[in-house]
């Protein structure tokens, strides 16, 4: 039996990448990409399917690969997945897809369906193959949010004829994929050109239309036959503790946003970010790796204060490798008491050491404070990245919607249908903060269920 183990992505070196933006996977090149689809053993039951959110057939878009069809591996993979350029850079494999591979315990690893995606996408959109447009068939959507759950649903239900019309706040589409992933895991040409294949498929993007302000649901509805909510959640959560308010303590989201999407990294960009001597980032997900990463870019030095130890960091594995390759300092067991200021501006942050005792409600260690154990960390900068619930302005503008306890959207779990007839919802706006893939399968299945109600089926 063949016992290759997987190829490895290529990479920047942390030396070099941690002074740029660039991107810091490098892709397969073919020969490499060819080796990699040969190993899949084109399983017949597919248990990688079943771990894709979004329903890919793997098995036949890697072995379209394998046989150097890579035309037919597009059609396969874009069969499913509208975004798979982005998906291949964002989503975590690890956890899904490449979690169930066959090979995964003993034959060398499990097959690289991540990679794999990304070299098949990216030579779709080197080769710009064409979206075909399909006759509308008299039906009108409107969807809230341009972000992955948005796009998703638009481009499914043009495909299927309907009139898509989405309408984004920001100036720029693409929601988190474009203000909240650093530029260097996400190159935002790259986000452009996904979405302008998606537009290509008819549908209308309206920027700077704040729904709840310049636009009501009411007003979607009179004039649409449904309307999907995909507005995610960008509203931070903070520390709640003394110093918040100084200058030079930022969240996550807004640290990310002027550098993401405003390119406050370029000294010639109208919008500023402070670059911090020394940073503090609060936090272990991929926002705060995001963030300590970018701080590293901006010439900071960078700790990041987490609370547990390195088993419970809920990052994904190559965010956190990625990180500490490229210099930032881990105060693992550690949590942040107080932010310390002078002259209305950070100095430090005043930390307690932690340990951890028994498992909390999630399964993880609950993390217990060691007394007289208090000391300071000097710093001149704080992010605090501990995660976001959905903005409340659409509820608060449109009463009958029915949210829960965390501000999510209370949808029907099959339907994907809210309290309110005829509105949908998906992504983080039902969830809170999850990941880009899963947000992408909440739009394919509310643009399916959407469909269904509209054409009265």
């Amino acid at each position: 039996m063949d016992n290759s183990k997987r190829n490895s992505m290529p990479t920047q070196s942390a030396e070099v990448r941690a002074n740029n933006f660039k991107e810091v996977a490098l892709g397969y090149d073919d020969e490499t990409a060819l080796k990699e689809a040969n190993r899949c053993l084109n399983c017949k039951n597919a248990p990688c399917i079943k771990g894709c959110p979004v329903g890919v057939n793997i098995p036949g878009f890697i072995s379209q690969l394998a046989k150097g069809n890579k035309d037919e591996a597009v059609k396969v993979l874009k069969g499913d997945n509208n975004l798979p350029a982005i998906c291949g850079r964002v989503c975590p494999q690890e956890n899904q897809c490449e979690m169930f591979c066959v090979r995964k315990a003993k034959l060398g690893g499990s097959v690289g369906i991540g990679n794999l995606e990304r070299y098949t996408a990216d030579y779709a959109l080197e080769k710009d193959i064409e979206a075909k447009k399909v006759e509308h068939i008299g039906k009108r959507v409107a969807i809230v949010g341009s972000g992955p759950a948005g796009l998703s649903c638009a481009g499914e239900l043009a495909i299927m004829g309907v009139e898509v019309v989405i309408f984004e706040a920001l100036h720029k589409a693409g929601g988190v994929l474009v203000y909240g992933i650093p530029e260097f895991r996400l190159p935002k040409s790259l986000v452009q050109k996904e979405i302008d294949k998606v537009i290509a498929l008819g549908v209308e993007i309206r920027l700077n239309q704040v729904v709840g302000k310049t636009v009501m649901i009411d007003e979607l509805l009179d004039e649409y036959d449904a309307v999907f909510i995909g507005s995610g959640a960008g509203l931070p959560a903070f520390l709640k503790i003394p110093g918040e308010n100084l200058c030079g303590v930022y969240s996550a989201n807004e640290y990310l946003t002027r550098v993401n999407l405003m390119k406050a990294y370029d000294k010639d960009a109208i919008t500023p970010i402070q670059r911090a001597k020394k940073a503090v980032v609060v936090g272990a997900g991929n926002v705060a790796m995001d963030s300590a990463r970018t701080a590293i870019r901006l010439g900071s030095e960078c700790h990041l204060v987490y609370r547990r130890s390195r088993t419970e960091m809920p990052a994904r594995a190559a965010e956190i490798e990625h990180a500490e390759e490229e210099g930032v300092i881990f105060d693992l067991l550690t949590n942040p008491l107080e932010i310390l200021g002078e002259n209305g501006f950070v100095k430090g942050i005043r930390c307690i050491k932690m340990e951890l005792g028994e498992p909390d409600a999630s399964g993880r260690r609950s993390p217990v404070a060691i007394k007289g154990s208090e000391f300071e960390i000097e710093c001149d900068q704080v992010v605090v990245a501990l995660g976001t619930t959905p903005n409340p302005l659409i509820k608060n503008s449109f009463k009958a919607l029915e949210t829960s306890r965390k501000g999510t959207l209370v949808c029907d779990e099959e339907t994907l249908q809210t309290s309110v007839e005829r509105v949908y919802a998906g992504g983080d706006a039902m969830t809170g903060a999850a990941t880009v893939i899963l947000a992408m399968g909440a739009g394919k299945k509310a643009a399916k269920n959407i469909y269904n109600k509209i054409m009265n089926k």
